[in-house]
């Protein structure tokens, strides 16, 4: 007599599973193809979930066809359907988190010459000078899901001038998940005092990092970004940058950031800039549209960026 508890598997559910399997498959092989820079110059924990996302698809794949002709009890059944429904939003996770990769002229600028050295490792990108170092250094958070090196142009003539910059590398993109690296960050020049900044969210976390630092940094610098809550009383200089187009960070958030920030904070505004010209990644979605290049808006940030480091400390 048949047991009432066990029944073979259902059709739908064999081919569910074996969808699923073949569609995660597929967004990694997607996410590999469209973002391989990106994915191996950001932080590596994106890239072991992609190949644990890989294994995980290959074992389901292979145990529905194990399982084409088995019983199950009625909870194990339970369990395959939410795996199922678990699965089906862990692939629309996995391509979500897919960075937006670097493009020219972030590429060149990564590369060592004789002013300046980069050095990167899994968790962050250092660009040194080579001579004539100033005792202001800063370190930089990526806005969310960005590749870390999109950065470079913008960054890289700070340390020609002079700075050390050392862009963090975020777990999954995500600034959030990086609470703590400012600390590593330092350990690049320990002499050296210490601003810290970042670009959309990572301006938000740069904000919570110099409050909660041990050592608070000597000023917090917001790329089209701000704090998340008050921060009037922080003690160092607080210099934000934004885009009178940027279509996420808003002229009216930045505008309501004024009350949160010290009364000494600076604000400058390129006019027809927008959120995604603070890198080189290329379009975001939300965001407006520039009337100023590329060219013209980075080097406007670069140079605002450069006369507040300078203004921090006297050069060595």
């Amino acid at each position: 007599m048949t047991d009432p508890q066990k029944e073979s598997t259902p059709a739908w559910l064999l081919w569910t599973e074996r969808a699923l399997a073949a569609a995660a498959l597929f967004v990694v092989a997607w996410v590999l193809a469209t973002s391989w820079g990106g994915i191996m110059h950001s932080h590596p924990a994106y890239l072991l979930l992609l190949i644990g996302t890989v294994l995980v698809a290959v074992v389901v794949g292979v145990a529905t066809l194990l399982w084409r002709r088995r019983s199950h009890r009625g909870w194990r059944r339970i369990l395959r359907i939410i795996g199922a429904v678990v699965g089906l939003g862990w692939i629309a996770l996995i391509a979500w988190l897919c960075p937006f990769s670097a493009m020219e002229p972030a590429l060149t600028a990564m590369e060592s010459d004789d002013a300046v050295t980069v050095t990167e490792t899994p968790t962050l990108i250092t660009f040194a000078p080579s001579s004539g170092a100033s005792d202001v250094a800063l370190a930089f958070e990526p806005g969310a899901r960005v590749d870390p090196r999109a950065y470079a142009a913008v960054l890289r003539p700070l340390a020609e001038a002079g700075h050390t910059v050392v862009i963090i590398k975020q777990p999954l993109g995500i600034g959030f998940l990086a609470l703590g690296s400012f600390d590593a960050a330092k350990e690049q020049d320990p002499t050296a005092t210490w601003a810290i900044g970042g670009h959309s969210l990572g301006g938000t976390v740069a904000a919570m990092e110099a409050e909660n630092a041990a050592d608070t940094p000597v000023g917090l610098l917001f790329y089209a970004s701000y704090p998340a809550g008050d921060m009037s009383a922080f003690p160092g200089s607080v210099l934000s940058i934004s885009g009178s187009n940027d279509g996420l960070a808003t002229p009216a958030k930045i505008e309501a950031s004024v009350a949160d920030l010290p009364g000494t904070a600076k604000f400058i505004v390129i006019q027809g800039g927008t959120h995604a010209q603070f890198g080189a990644y290329g379009a975001q979605p939300g965001d407006g549209a520039p009337t100023i290049t590329a060219d013209d808006a980075r080097e406007q940030i670069t140079a605002h960026t450069l006369d507040w480091l300078d203004s921090l400390a006297p050069s060595r």
